[in-house]
């Protein structure tokens, strides 16, 4: 890993001292999101939800993410680096070596035929896996889905990818460190696997399904993940849109037996007018094996939630979003002791 962001470095740099039509290959990009976020169960330590990484804190102005992104595209190779801070940064990536918890994305990639669209890449890759992304912006909701906080953001690996001349069918397959690892957990001998296939029959519809396989667990448990991500995005009109989306895995939660989590997520949103929109979004997330989340609870996380989100776009780098949203749990999951929680979340996002 340490190679591939020298390289990635290298190539930024190289690029840079070029000449001049070289420059016209790199490109510059800035994302900043602030937020303020209310949880009423009023947690004494300021957090939301364990299951919950992103618009962390309990009432306070915070930053969610701002990131600084470089990118190089020429015909025949391309790169990609960019640095982060904020919640995103600091909860997601808790769990990875403190030198790359900044790290939102460091690849390269080489072009291997000249007449088909096949590029190989390597490096730290956004997921391909799930239609919500750690970019708020990017998004139709202000927050991500219990689906999307607790499935992988990113990934570090190779990927084999091609995408037909038109743009309509794009297929990836990928070699990975792990579920969400940019360094391989110690006592994991096993590689890990991915498939990705989009396909666009017209300008309103994409179809999506994207797999995982491969292994979270030390060796000595022979423990097999199995994760498949289907979903679906329609727009029913100019101004209504849809995505539907449905995951569903499997793996051992002890040393013996297997289990299941799941999630269906529906999305609408309408479009008032070119400033303004409005989106709603429907989900339930069982895990009741604990194989995902982990929860003091013996019968494991299971959680319906409702948000509905407010966006108004102040200007082409400015965007203005509030949310409101509720999560209903079968057992008492939150700060409260109840089953229910409640909260408000705005954010400001600038683009650059």
């Amino acid at each position: 890993m340490k190679k591939i962001l020298l390289f990635v470095l290298v190539i930024q740099s190289i690029s840079v001292y070029a000449q001049n039509d070289s420059l016209k290959n790199l490109t510059f990009n800035a994302y900043a999101e602030l937020y303020y976020s209310y949880d009423f169960a009023k947690p004494a330590n300021h957090k939301k939800p364990d299951f919950i990484y992103n618009h962390k804190k309990h009432n306070e102005i915070n930053a969610n993410l701002i990131l600084l992104k470089t990118n190089y595209s020429d015909t025949n190779i391309r790169a990609n680096l960019g640095l982060m801070v904020g919640n995103y940064s600091r909860y997601n990536l808790s769990a990875e070596p403190p030198l790359v918890r900044h790290l939102f994305e460091a690849n390269m990639g080489i072009k291997l035929s000249k007449e088909q669209n096949l590029w190989l890449d390597a490096g730290i890759l956004p997921s391909h896996i799930g239609f919500e992304s750690a970019i708020s912006a990017d998004c139709w909701n202000l927050t991500r889905s219990i689906l999307a906080e607790n499935s992988p953001y990113y990934e570090t690996g190779i990927k084999l990818g091609y995408s037909t001349k038109n743009g309509n069918l794009n297929m990836a397959f990928l070699v990975l460190n792990g579920w969400q690892r940019m360094k391989k957990l110690n006592l994991i001998q096993k590689p890990s696997f991915g498939i990705q296939v989009n396909y666009k029959p017209s300008e309103k519809l994409s179809l999506n399904y994207s797999n995982f396989t491969g292994t979270d667990i030390q060796n000595n448990f022979n423990a097999l993940r199995t994760f498949h991500n289907l979903y679906m995005q329609f727009a029913m009109s100019k101004k209504l849109g849809m995505i539907a989306g449905f995951d569903i895995g499997t793996d051992k939660y002890n040393s013996i037996d297997y289990g299941t989590w799941y999630s269906p997520v529906l999305i609408m949103r309408y479009s008032v007018s070119n400033q303004i929109k409005l989106a709603i979004r429907g989900e339930y997330y069982n895990d009741k094996n604990r194989i995902i989340i982990p929860t003091n609870n013996l019968n494991g996380l299971r959680v319906s939630g409702i948000s509905s989100n407010f966006d108004y776009q102040i200007s082409k780098k400015l965007q203005f979003r509030i949310e409101g949203k509720a999560y209903i749990a079968a057992e008492r999951e939150f700060s409260n002791n109840s089953n229910k929680n409640y909260s408000l979340t705005t954010n400001l996002t600038i683009k650059f």
